[in-house]
């Protein structure tokens, strides 16, 4: 994984400074469209077929994203560079790395959020205040239920891990009588 991310870095880095010199949002969106074509099965499959020309590939990739920017010069040269290349299969990281510099220039984090039961509406609002404090940054929350938690939250932002629930409650007791 360590490999595909170093791999993965220039590009993100590269297809940041072309966004940041247009349309950072808009670039955003290209980005993670293209890597959600690259990741089908089938695409790949093409991709990596003798009998369909570079070409051909790049732009089928082209023609499956819907934003506007697929026919930008820029954003093409990205598709046939990474065809080209063999690394098509790079767009998922490229797309996380991608998001990540856009966060850190925004001043902002992912967090996601694992509950025991669905957060909605003032609760969640009240959260996402509080862990923003801790960590002192706009988060962008993405919410997901594990009934298996019991009750409590865990909330991971970048490789930090805050973990409120009632089973990892209940398993720090148990070391602690065990020990």
């Amino acid at each position: 994984m360590a490999e595909l991310a170093t791999i993965a870095r220039p590009y993100a880095e590269a297809v940041f400074r072309v966004a940041e010199a247009g349309e950072l949002a808009a670039w955003s969106d290209f980005v993670e469209e293209l890597a959600q074509v690259a990741r089908l099965p089938e695409v790949l499959s093409i991709a990596t077929s003798p009998k369909v020309s570079r070409d051909q590939v790049s732009e089928l990739l082209l023609s499956a994203v819907k934003s506007p920017l697929a026919q930008q010069p820029e954003a093409k040269n990205l598709v046939r560079m990474l065809v080209d290349n063999h690394r098509l299969t790079l767009m998922p990281e490229i797309a996380v790395q991608f998001d990540e510099l856009k966060n850190s220039r925004e001043g902002a984090a992912d967090a996601l959020i694992v509950s025991a039961f669905p957060l909605e509406g003032a609760q969640l609002t009240d959260l996402v205040a509080n862990l923003e404090r801790k960590f002192h940054c706009k988060l962008k929350p993405t919410v997901e239920v594990d009934k298996s938690l019991i009750g409590g939250v865990r909330v991971t932002v970048g490789d930090e891990v805050l973990d409120t629930s009632v089973r990892a409650r209940l398993a720090s007791m148990q070391t602690a009588l065990s020990a």
